[in-house]
């Protein structure tokens, strides 16, 4: 047997941490002597230990490792999943990083060359163009700030599963339209649409005139940012937002390697405001 002192030592976990672990059921001492309350382990320990910091190094929770080691036979099969949603997890952010050490890149150049670190702003492209109407077939539902994954996922899914039920054609690619510019305690009023070609009882037209669009090549993260150059634009030229703000997806999300593949389309509806001297 092994001294906890022992044991912390060999793992390199400190003696408090193997008191939490125990604390939690994670992995008990295998006897307390009741005298002196002094804790040990066996040999045979040393491993499940050396695993529980190998899934940390992961970024397993304690509870996903506790769940783990207890699932017995079916363990290996269980971990071979876990592992490689984890690979797909470490995988997304190393995308992120990578992309980050891109933007640093550029942001030194600009401040080397005298410019801002916010002068990427002016390669955003704000057109103002006039948008033919669209017959979409749509759910719209309120949708809370952390619900939007999920939902881009689930409604975009029903859309296609009833295109499919119906026979229709698709027109062109899918769409978000955001009839709301702020969240309420209910969510944002949002919906979820695909165009196609047949007009039936199910779909509605959507007639949105004269827009402001931007394209966005990357990340969705990059859209805050369009957004603001489309107020800028709108304000500076006397315009004002007509309908509700839409996003085109170009391409699917799923289907690229790379986030920065993604293309996503921004149009902002607009007409033309008073032009008031005394504002």
């Amino acid at each position: 047997m092994l001294s906890i002192g022992e044991f912390s030592n060999i793992c390199k976990v400190s003696t408090k941490t193997l008191r939490y672990y125990a604390q939690i059921g994670l992995i008990l001492p295998i006897e307390i002597n009741p005298e002196n309350g002094y804790r040990y382990y066996s040999i045979d320990q040393l491993e499940t230990m050396l695993m529980i910091n190998r899934l940390k190094s992961y970024h397993f929770s304690l509870d996903e490792i506790k769940q783990i080691l207890e699932l017995g036979e079916s363990q290996n099969t269980v971990l071979f999943m876990k592992l490689n949603q984890k690979k797909e997890d470490i995988k997304k952010q190393l995308q992120v990083y990578e992309n980050n050490l891109i933007q640093i890149e550029e942001d030194m150049n600009n401040i080397k060359n005298g410019k801002t670190i916010m002068s990427y702003l002016d390669k955003i492209d704000v057109q103002l163009i006039d948008v033919s109407p669209i017959n979409i077939l749509s759910i719209r539902k309120m949708i809370l700030e952390d619900g939007f994954p999920q939902e881009y996922q689930k409604c975009f899914g029903a859309l296609l599963e009833r295109i499919k039920k119906e026979d229709l054609k698709v027109s062109a690619s899918p769409m978000v339209l955001f009839h709301s510019d702020q969240f309420t305690s209910l969510g944002l009023d949002t919906e979820f649409a695909i165009p196609v070609k047949e007009k039936t009882t199910r779909t509605r037209l959507f007639d949105p005139g004269l827009c402001l669009k931007t394209v966005l090549y990357g990340s969705y993260s990059g859209l805050p940012s369009v957004y603001m150059k489309q107020r800028e634009w709108a304000e500076q030229n006397n315009y004002e937002c007509s309908d509700a703000v839409f996003e085109v997806y170009i391409n699917d999300p799923s289907c690229i390697t790379n986030e920065n593949e993604l293309i996503t389309e921004v149009y902002y509806p607009v007409r033309k405001g008073d032009n008031n001297e005394s504002r």
